[in-house]
This record gives structure tokens, C-alpha cells and sequence, in this order.
């Protein structure tokens, strides 16, 4: 089956981000997968629907990553004698026309392309020797699935002052279990028009509050969420009575400690020090214990 491309050169940027409604594409995978820091499920299915309005304000990250992306693009041709270039198409799934991809950029005389990220400083341990963050990872995974592609590679600058690159293999196991999931998902929700399930997350919070501003009117909501609300005050009971055991300890770690502001006993260090904030506060580190 011959896979459909979509050219998006001429698009507006208005005309492009609609357009990423009519499909699944890489930054949305980890979100319908629960596995995303940045969105939920809920947010991805309000927005492919349409009941959001089409955000084009983005932040500083998005913002910066853009400005960075054609710098760090010629470092990693620099860095490894390869050459790449734009496609500015929206390719989609040869049986799934919904599984879309859009790549950073495609790599001239060979099967592999290139994906471009930027990184906080203390993101650093998530990229250590061929680690890679599950959501990027999914990303090119996704990709590679939609475009039938071998490997890929990150370029990657960490902390504004690091530029790392790596090769991410295609990884068939993965692909099957994440395609069947997005399949799903598209089936069960966008083409049924089905919310999926409403998570905890800040990011379903905020979506719930653009779908629904508040209007001073008495509803009635389903009879199931009394044992929900039942079931939220006795969780609220369980977090006040931990939370009183947490302080009474961190209360007796203090007096035991006195004047000092170092301990250790056993598998914990506990430190009285002073943060960046001028507060003197206790922390309490689990540190690695050998021959256990």
C-alpha cells in the first residue's frame, strides 16, 4: 500500500497545527500512553476533537528549541561528516493513515534521519551513554514505524553548553505494542468521539477548566461518584494522619541530632543545612548499602 504524504511548505502555521489534528504524531505518543511529563491523555483526545482552541502561543522551551534547531543540526553535520535537510511533509501511515510523522530533518544517501532536542543541565543523567527519555524514545519509535526506517539519530544540547549525538536502533517489539495501543486508542476515542478516562494529572485540570469555565448553575452528576467522593474523604484522612507521622518523626531525627547537622545510621544520611532560600531544612537521603 503506497504510503500518503502530506506536503505542508505552503502551510500557515494556523493551517499546520489544524492540521496535526487529523492524526496521531510523534509528540503525542507518550501523551495517549500515559507516559508523557507535558500532557495527558485527556488533553491529547480534547484537542485531536477540536473542543480546544488551537494553541499557537507555545514557551520558552518550544520557543528556544526552534531558534536552536538549524544551529544544531549543522553541529551534528559537523560532528559526523553527514549531511541533512528539511522535508516539510507530514507523512502517514501506510495502513494507519492516522499514525503520522514529522521528521526535524531527513539524512542525504542513507535510511536513517535525524531528530533535534535541547535539554535542561539537570536533565543530564536521562541521556547518559545510550539513554535516551522514554517520550523521545517513543517518538522515534513512532516514526520509525510510520516511515519504515531503520535507525534514527538525537542531537541533543544539554544545559545550553554540552552537544551530544546518538543512534537509536528500530526496536519491532516496541513498535507492535505501541502500534496496537495507538490503533486503539484512535478507535475508541476520536472516532467514537469517547473521552478517556479522567487522570489526576494538572494537565487534565486544565483542560477540564477551558472546557467547562465556571457558571454559577446547580447540576447533577452521576450517582457512582458519591463512593468516589466517599472514597476522596477517607484519602484525604490517610494523607493528614501520614503527614503528622512524617513530621513527628522529622521532629525526633531533629532533637536526637542536637547541635549537629550530619547523621547517618544505616542505609540513611539526614542533613540539617541551609537551602538556597536561607532556610535551614532536614533532608533525608537513602544512600546505597554494600553486601545486602
Amino acid at each position: 500500500m503506497k504510503q500518503h504524504i502530506i506536503p505542508t511548505k505552503e502551510f500557515s502555521r494556523e493551517e499546520w497545527l489544524l492540521s496535526r489534528r487529523g492524526g496521531i504524531g510523534g509528540s503525542d505518543v507518550a501523551a495517549i500512553l500515559g507516559m508523557s511529563p507535558w500532557r495527558s491523555p485527556y488533553q491529547v483526545w480534547a484537542d485531536k476533537t477540536g473542543r480546544l482552541p488551537i494553541d499557537d502561543t507555545g514557551n520558552e522551551f518550544t520557543h528556544w528549541g526552534n531558534i536552536m534547531e538549524p544551529i544544531l543540526a549543522r553541529e551534528f553535520e559537523d560532528a559526523t561528516g553527514k549531511k541533512v535537510y528539511r522535508q516539510n511533509k507530514t507523512y502517514c501511515h501506510s495502513k494507519y493513515d492516522f499514525l503520522r510523522a514529522n521528521i526535524d530533518r531527513d539524512i542525504a544517501g542513507e535510511p536513517g534521519f535525524l531528530e533535534i532536542k535541547t535539554a535542561m543541565e539537570y536533565k543530564t543523567s536521562e541521556w547518559v551513554e545510550d539513554e535516551v527519555p522514554a517520550p523521545y524514545l517513543l517518538q522515534v519509535q513512532h516514526y520509525m514505524n510510520v516511515l519504515d526506517r531503520p535507525y534514527c539519530y538525537f542531537a541533543t544540547l544539554i544545559g545550553g553548553h554540552r552537544f551530544i549525538y546518538k543512534r537509536v536502533d528500530r526496536n519491532q517489539e516496541v513498535i507492535d505494542q505501541v502500534q496496537t495501543k495507538l490503533v486503539r486508542w484512535w478507535h475508541d476515542h476520536i472516532e467514537k468521539d469517547v473521552p478517556p478516562a479522567v487522570d489526576g494529572s494538572d494537565w487534565t485540570k486544565q483542560t477540564l477548566q477551558l472546557l467547562y469555565p465556571d457558571k454559577h448553575i446547580e447540576v447533577e452528576i452521576p450517582d457512582y461518584l458519591e463512593q468516589q467522593l466517599k472514597i476522596r474523604k477517607k484519602v484525604i484522612q490517610q494523607i493528614n494522619e501520614l503527614t503528622d507521622d512524617k513530621k513527628r518523626i522529622e521532629n525526633q531525627v531533629r532533637s536526637a541530632m542536637r547541635n549537629g547537622d550530619t547523621a547517618k545510621l544505616g542505609q540513611f544520611k539526614v542533613l540539617y543545612r541551609t537551602n538556597k532560600r536561607g532556610v535551614r531544612t532536614l533532608n533525608i537521603k537513602e544512600v546505597a548499602t554494600y553486601g545486602n
